[in-house]
């Protein structure tokens, strides 16, 4: 069961609203429901939590605490941490949310992102190699499709470099960014063509 039931009434309707609103987004973005709960249940938590407590407050099987748990640990978003007196494994969320972000855009990048690089650089490099039966719009798409994945990859690599405060100036300047490239475009401020 992956729905808050009757037994996490212990939580601040606050808490309990934002750990169901968070399990639907995951479930959105490809994320166990389960996984993305207890994320955000660990990340507005007080205190370290153990399995059981999860599995009581959220109302899930403890096994499917489990594999959850396993899973958070695996992206790096949460940790055990030790409690004096307890032998239990408690558990604690990243709460810095630019690391939350990177972590999780890290994990998708190695898994999604990372193998259709690859896969274009093999078709470039078999192209190359052997371009018989390929069309000049064929291998023309390939190249540009080439170019915009090495370049958003080089982006990104340079994007984790630049300190978080950094980019959350640039984040809050948004609009003033675009219209700056627009005037040095020569492009309206609306982003339309010039007439």
């Amino acid at each position: 069961m992956t729905e808050i039931t009757d037994q996490a009434r212990k939580l601040p309707p606050a808490v309990e609203e934002i750990v169901l609103r968070w399990g639907d987004l995951g479930g959105q973005w490809g994320v166990n429901r389960s996984v993305a709960q207890i994320q955000a249940l660990l990340f507005l938590s007080d205190s370290p939590l153990t399995a059981e407590e999860i599995s009581e407050t959220l109302g899930m099987a403890r096994s499917n605490v489990s594999n959850s748990l396993k899973e958070l640990m695996a992206w790096k978003l949460i940790h055990r941490t030790p409690v004096l007196g307890d032998r239990r494994d408690h558990y604690v969320a990243e709460t810095d949310l630019w690391q939350m972000a990177t972590k999780v855009a890290q994990g998708r990048k190695a898994r999604e992102i990372d193998p259709m690089v690859a896969a274009i650089k093999d078709a470039m490099a078999h192209l190359e190699d052997n371009s018989a039966g390929v069309s000049p719009q064929v291998k023309s798409r390939l190249r540009n499709m080439h170019e915009f994945v090495t370049t958003v990859d080089s982006w990104y690599q340079q994007m984790l470099q630049v300190p978080p405060e950094v980019l959350m100036r640039l984040i809050r300047m948004g609009a003033k960014v675009v219209g700056l490239l627009n005037l040095v475009s020569g492009k309206p401020r609306g982003g339309g063509e010039a007439d």
